[in-house]
């Protein structure tokens, strides 16, 4: 008997304020120290255009005037901004800090690092014998004219086990932005599950094969498992930051964002970017159940917002409205996992994986699409969703044959 793992989708992003206190009782179970990017009570202040002589002043005398203590300094290439850290000590009220830099003409903008949590179940059972997410959006058929090759595909997440033998030669490239996390990723559940829905090697003899088999994907760590095996994640505005920055500048064409909370203005400002520089950020919707102010970044209009539908195409749950949502396979979705294994796992994550890979099908099949080209032509080509229910009327489960043969002529005939 197959047992489901259920991997929730949206990692919930939380506020500094109420995350200080699970981060806490967390500690308390839990002993082992958080990353430094992880720690409670950090203000992220951005520095306008500069050499990094006077950024390193700036820095100096923000610290200085205002009695902080300085835990880090990152450049955001893309936005040609740079980000300093500040620790906030318990004795001071986080708002008052957060008032008065936001009015020193020094600083370009100053946010809370706020924390993103993955939750899930660990996993059970390591095999499967149903594989019904590649048929469901016809992207089996699909790949006889094109499987993503040549397309980079950047899986911000927790890392990708690139021992997996259906991951081996997948992933090109690695990088981690989480500092005291694990050094390797072979304990990295999330991530690699995610990265085997869009580019498990097909035709290899092993397990399953992705929706786009020959994408090149790049494993960006920027959310961290607090044990190993245990798919429970953390990631903060400071690596996720950093993480959609190195994407925009490797030149990337696909962004897959497995993740949603609530509006943070330093990741809005990178996603837009990414998207004015033809990099397609597919992410994952918010479902039912959730609270509706944790909708970034599906609330941005340019991305491509992605809910778990099961294998009849039915969405089990009324999702929050976006005009560019789409339902991809996401419940019951067979993947990889760490250390050579395979199971069953479920969530709006795996998702936004399918419609990753679709996007990687159709740009290596014309590669000057643009965002919005590739968005409207899933949802114009998509299949109604829950036709009976018309809270889901304008969902469209999403359908790669139909979107290739607006690219291709005579695909998948």
């Amino acid at each position: 008997m197959i047992r489901i793992l259920s991997l929730l989708a949206g990692l919930a992003l939380l506020t500094a304020g109420c995350s200080s206190l699970a981060l806490q009782q967390r500690a308390d179970e839990e002993p082992e120290a958080l990353p430094r990017q992880l720690q409670a009570r950090q203000v992220i202040v951005t520095l306008a255009p500069a050499t990094p002589e006077v950024w390193a002043t700036l820095a100096k005398e923000l610290s200085g005037d205002y009695g902080l203590d300085q835990v880090g300094a990152f450049p955001l290439t893309s936005l040609g901004v740079q980000c300093v850290v500040f620790q906030v000590s318990e004795s001071r009220p986080l708002d008052d800090v957060l008032a008065q830099l936001r009015v020193d003409p020094r600083v370009e903008s100053v946010q809370q690092n706020q924390f993103f949590q993955g939750l899930g179940a660990a996993a059970r059972d390591p095999y499967a014998s149903l594989q019904y997410g590649p048929r469901a959006v016809h992207a089996d058929r699909a790949q006889a004219w094109v499987t993503g090759r040549g397309v980079r595909v950047a899986v911000v997440d927790t890392g990708v086990d690139t021992n997996h033998p259906d991951l081996a030669d997948r992933v090109v490239k690695t990088i981690n932005f989480v500092e005291g996390g694990e050094k390797t990723f072979t304990a990295d559940q999330h991530g690699t599950a995610v990265a085997g829905v869009i580019g498990a090697r097909a035709g290899n003899g092993l397990g399953i094969y992705g929706i786009a088999p020959d994408a090149d994907l790049l494993a960006v760590k920027a959310c961290w498992h607090r044990r190993p095996g245990n798919p429970e994640a953390w990631c903060s505005s400071w690596t996720l930051a950093k993480a959609i920055d190195f994407a925009i500048v490797e030149r990337v064409r696909v962004l897959n964002l497995s993740l949603s909370g609530p509006p943070d203005p330093l990741l809005r400002r990178l996603i837009v970017k990414a998207i004015d520089e033809q990099r397609i950020t597919v992410v994952a919707a918010v479902m039912e159940g959730g609270d509706p102010a944790l909708s970034f970044p599906s609330s941005l209009s340019a991305v491509i917002a992605v809910v778990a539908s099961d294998a009849q195409g039915n969405v089990r749950a009324r999702i929050d409205k976006h005009p560019a949502t789409l339902a991809a396979p996401g419940i019951e979705v067979l993947t990889t996992v760490p250390n050579a294994g395979y199971d069953v796992l479920s969530g709006s994550s795996f998702a936004t994986a399918h419609v990753s890979g679709i996007v990687a099908l159709l740009l290596e099949a014309n590669p000057q699409l643009s965002p919005r080209e590739v968005r409207d032509l899933l949802v114009d080509t998509g299949r109604p969703v829950n036709k009976n229910d018309p809270e889901s009327v304008s969902l469209r489960h999403v359908d790669a044959c139909e979107a290739l043969r607006r690219v291709v002529r005579d695909a998948c005939s």
